[in-house]
């Protein structure tokens, strides 16, 4: 049996979760969440957890039995705690600003780029001195954060020789060797 999907779910005090017709809805202080599951998942809700069975030990069964599981327990810590990631732009002249749910950023193109943020996400830019600007993205949704993240990590990812580009706050960039000098 799938060591994630026997697992329990346990449900924080101020998060409400109800089930019906194969479609889960977790309400909490931060947000709420809908996931479908399919059929051959089957969830209880019982003394604030949440246990997941499966039909079969079919392999699509097993894997979509921790897949739920995973699923949920998302929803669950994204509506009483939500996630955040952090990047950090990197190069001289790069810069990022934030108003409201824009977020401009100037990367060495010829013109500055413009996102339009969703409205779960919370964006915030902070520029120190002597340190590169880092952009903190908020929200409750993982799946929605971490799309929006990469999205603007791609704008200009980084660069192997001189780490230039934007990388997520902790990320290891494997670095090359430039040219060696002429030879002899």
């Amino acid at each position: 049996m799938s060591r994630i999907g026997k697992s329990p779910v346990k449900i924080p005090s101020g998060v409400d979760v109800k089930f019906n017709d194969n479609i889960i809805t977790v309400k909490g202080p931060k947000g709420e969440l809908t996931q479908e599951l399919d059929a051959c998942v089957t969830l209880s809700i019982e003394d604030n957890t949440i246990t997941f069975s499966r039909e079969s030990d079919a392999p699509s069964h097993r894997a979509k039995h921790g897949l739920y599981r995973a699923l949920v327990h998302n929803m669950v810590t994204g509506v009483s705690e939500g996630y955040k990631k952090e990047l950090e732009i990197i190069g001289v002249g790069y810069r990022a600003t934030a108003t409201d749910q824009q977020l401009e950023l100037a990367l060495g193109f010829s013109h500055a780029i413009i996102i339009e943020l969703p409205s779960e996400v919370k964006v915030s830019a902070d520029t120190q001195k002597g340190k590169a600007p880092v952009v903190t993205l908020e929200s409750y949704d993982k799946q929605l954060l971490g799309q929006v993240a990469a999205k603007i990590r791609s704008l200009r990812k980084p660069e192997p020789y001189k780490g230039k580009g934007i990388r997520f706050v902790g990320e290891d960039i494997r670095r090359k060797a430039g040219k060696s000098a002429g030879k002899k």
